[in-house]
């Protein structure tokens, strides 16, 4: 197993790419062993090569977050085997992922799921939405980061890394 944290939503070109983003930020400034995990995403039905969304860009610039050079890429097996998590940002994600891998990642979470309140847990899809609704998702993203990093030194102390 891999130390991947994959992050999977719809193109790979809004959402995925900014939480993408905002985790390897978050976790540059925590100890290792996660300070050395990597941070990759992808689209559950991404056509590859395509450029992040400009809003998305945007969104992140005005949090001192650099995303332009992301080209989009499909999800593959390999990528779903290799991962130490698998963040999705809805459910439907998670449903796809469930139907289509072969073996079904162990360890399958929405983004938001380990935020203690109750209440909506996914993060909606802004694509061609106004900035705002870019920064609603990001700033939805922001605010799960803290119980996500939680998460993942449970993960990696199992793991024994």
């Amino acid at each position: 197993m891999g130390a991947t944290i994959l992050i999977v939503c719809t193109a790979n070109i809004c959402r995925s790419p900014m939480a993408e983003g905002l985790l390897r930020h978050a976790l540059a400034g925590q100890p290792e062993p996660l300070r050395s995990l990597d941070v990759v995403s992808a689209g559950v039905a991404a056509r590859g090569g395509e450029r992040v969304s400009e809003n998305s860009v945007v969104a992140l610039k005005k949090v001192g977050i650099d995303v332009a050079h992301h080209v989009s890429r499909p999800l593959t097996q390999q990528m779903l085997d290799e991962a130490l998590i698998v963040l999705c940002m809805t459910e439907s994600h998670r449903a796809m992922i469930r139907h289509q891998a072969n073996p079904v990642p162990k360890h399958l979470y929405l983004f938001r799921e380990f935020m203690p309140q109750r209440g909506n847990k996914e993060i909606p899809d802004p694509y061609g939405g106004p900035l705002r609704a870019y920064e609603a998702s990001r700033d939805e993203m922001v605010e799960a980061i803290p119980t996500l990093i939680e998460k993942l030194k449970t993960l990696v102390a199992e793991r024994g890394a």
